[in-house]
């Protein structure tokens, strides 16, 4: 099969792996499972949630004995309702100095355990009604958090995934053009964005442009794959709704010289899908539209097409290194 230089590892949801479980699985447990699915040679853990249980140097032991490499850390602050009005915007500042120093505690156990990338999904900063929030105040909290966190370990990049909204009505960083900005006033070379393809639909963004924008603004850090019908975060199986743009984004992707970790962030255990084939299955259609992709990569009439802006072109170019040639 066709590939892409520099090949990404592929990671999957942990979470997803504790359907059928018996008890109160640990993040070894689910770790273990995801070691079961052939592609799936790296893994994201949550913190604080998957050291419950085991500390950074059980954690790279686990890991190890699964075949798994860690990819990175994400901080995860919503499963403490003493961050339910925000963390980094919490209206009292005890806590925002609380969900910063658990950010510090998180980079500390990734550097322990020799990684390297942390996301940051701030979903629970945000806003539900008209005058609940000071924007300016909120806005320059943010960035003050987030160069503290990214000056606490400069060797450590930090990722911000963004999101219209949920758990908040709306985010306080809910789109592309608001993260850069927010970045931009971060000013850290060790910043950047998290791609979340069903988030950037969600935006009504395409997937492809944010890659290309993130290359020439900032840094893209990380590739959360999956699929969606635009008006939620469906987390669905990759490629199952929008293929042509997933072969787009993983086109931007070679174009741009994006060489990180795929991770799956789909949602098996809404749909009560089996885990484990539901990680096989998005193994199987990344590799097969990143082959469509490696094809398209050379391809002087798309390239041509593109110039022209000729999508009808495009259109049967695309169709044909998908679904074959009539």
């Amino acid at each position: 099969m066709p590939d892409l230089p520099n090949r990404p590892r592929y990671a999957a949801r942990l979470n997803a792996f504790r359907i059928g479980l018996p008890g109160k699985p640990t993040a070894a447990d689910m770790i273990a499972r995801a070691g079961q699915v052939a592609g799936i040679d790296a893994a994201d853990l949550n913190y604080p949630d998957h050291f419950e249980a085991h500390t950074p140097a059980q954690m790279s032991d686990v890991l190890s004995g699964a075949g798994l490499a860690l990819n990175g850390l994400a901080m995860r602050y919503y499963t403490d309702p003493g961050f339910r009005l925000g963390a980094f915007t919490h209206p009292e500042a005890r806590v925002r100095r609380a969900a910063i120093d658990l950010t510090r505690r998180g980079l500390d156990a990734l550097a322990a355990m020799g990684g390297r990338i942390m996301t940051l999904w701030l979903g629970q900063d945000g806003v539900d009604y008209s005058f609940q929030g000071d924007y300016a105040a909120m806005w320059d909290a943010t960035v003050a958090a987030l160069a503290e966190v990214a000056d606490h370990n400069p060797a450590l990049d930090i990722a911000v995934e963004y999101k219209p909204n949920e758990p908040r009505a709306f985010a306080l960083l809910p789109d592309l053009g608001m993260n850069l900005l927010a970045l931009a006033e971060v000013n850290r070379p060790n910043t950047g964005i998290t791609l979340d393809f069903a988030h950037v639909l969600y935006a009504g963004e395409i997937p492809a442009q944010v890659a290309s924008i993130v290359a020439r603004k900032s840094r893209l850090l990380g590739v959360h794959l999956n699929d969606g019908y635009g008006k939620r975060d469906d987390g669905l199986m990759v490629g199952s709704v929008h293929p042509m743009q997933t072969v787009e984004l993983f086109l931007e992707l070679h174009r741009i010289g994006y060489d990180g970790v795929i991770y799956f962030d789909t949602f098996p255990d809404h749909g009560g899908l089996d885990p484990v084939a539901e990680a096989a299955a998005n193994v199987q259609m990344a590799d097969r539209l990143r082959a469509v992709a490696a094809r398209l990569a050379g391809s002087a009439a798309l390239a041509g097409a593109i110039r022209r802006q000729d999508a009808t072109a495009s259109l049967r170019i695309v169709a044909d290194a998908l679904y074959g040639g009539a």
